[in-house]
């Protein structure tokens, strides 16, 4: 079955097109694949002017469970070569900042963003085991699913969307995430930069570490884990790099130096990435929010500066 985005004109090969809600639907005149029309028939569609969003469910064989995803829908998008695709961890959490209201009024504003297909991806019950970096627990053996999540949106999730939406290639590709997925996505994006080329970091957890910080030989520059993937890999000059950190994210400060600890490990990541070669501003935007706490209201206010940076009209212009 193939769905087009609304207003796209999508050419090829089929038997019979059937319209339901500006919404193209694919039937072969052969065979009815029944599975595909019940799953088309359980979306649940919901409207906001410039936007449509269509939430299904994905039965992944990685990892054994279905996964629920919204699907944030840009309408009026006359040529398909110009759309990209965002893919955001802790999708549950999109409909509590009103995200489908944000992209709208992005869309229709003086900041303007280029159309994006975004798809909020709802975490497991065990979110701590599927989030993490891939291949690397942490000390306690949290994240020992991450690399399944990873096969997840490579065989399951990204053909899924491709196929759903009759959109063969995106302009971009990029990821993003809060807290915990935070890091997923950075592992994501860092490890397979040929299909990504920008990712959003919110109050990341990039503490993640092999070894407990009460241990005696814990050191920083040995044992959190993303800070070593960024410091033994190579440099792709197209990745961009976005972080948000709130000064009330936390209160612990292991090093006493005054800063808390989220904060303090995001600026030591970027300046690993810093000595791969990117540079601020141009490749990297970092986002200190004063009153900025770990919460999905504060990520709910930054999220507006992160899509005008990464799909802003005005700021490709400059």
């Amino acid at each position: 079955m193939h769905r087009l985005l609304p207003n796209l004109f999508f050419q090829s090969h089929i038997n019979k097109l059937t319209c339901y809600k500006d919404v193209y639907v694919e039937f072969s005149l052969a065979r009815a694949d029944y599975y595909e029309i019940l799953n088309f028939a359980a979306m649940q569609l919901a409207n906001v002017p410039g936007i449509q969003v269509e939430t299904t469910t994905i039965e992944s064989t990685f990892l054994e469970r279905d996964v629920k995803v919204d699907v944030y829908l840009p309408l009026n998008v006359a040529d398909s070569s110009q759309l990209s695709l965002l893919l955001i961890n802790d999708g549950q959490d999109l409909p509590k900042m009103l995200f489908d209201e944000m992209l709208a009024t992005l869309y229709a504003g003086d900041d303007a963003i280029t159309p994006l297909l975004c798809v909020g991806i709802h975490c497991a019950p065990d979110r701590k085991m599927e989030y993490g970096v891939a291949g690397h627990e942490d000390f306690l053996g949290r994240g020992a699913n991450a690399g399944l999540f990873t096969l997840f949106v490579f065989k399951e999730l990204l053909p899924f969307i491709r196929k759903t939406y009759a959109v063969s290639s995106f302009k971009e590709k990029a990821f993003a995430g809060f807290s915990l997925g935070g890091l997923m996505a950075l592992d994501i994006v860092w490890n397979h930069p040929a299909e990504f080329s920008k990712v959003g970091v919110f109050s990341g957890s990039l503490w993640w570490r092999n070894i407990d910080q009460s241990d005696e030989l814990y050191d920083d520059d040995k044992h959190r884990i993303i800070h070593q993937q960024i410091r033994n890999g190579s440099y792709f000059p197209w990745l961009k790099f976005f972080f948000q950190c709130g000064n009330m994210d936390e209160t612990k400060d292991r090093n006493n130096n005054g800063i808390i600890d989220s904060i303090d490990d995001t600026l030591d990541l970027i300046k690993e990435l810093e000595a791969k070669g990117y540079k601020e501003e141009k490749d990297i935007k970092y986002l200190e929010m004063k009153d900025g706490r770990h919460d999905v209201a504060t990520w709910g206010r930054a999220m507006p500066a992160f899509l005008k940076w990464g799909w802003g009209i005005k700021q490709q212009a400059d």
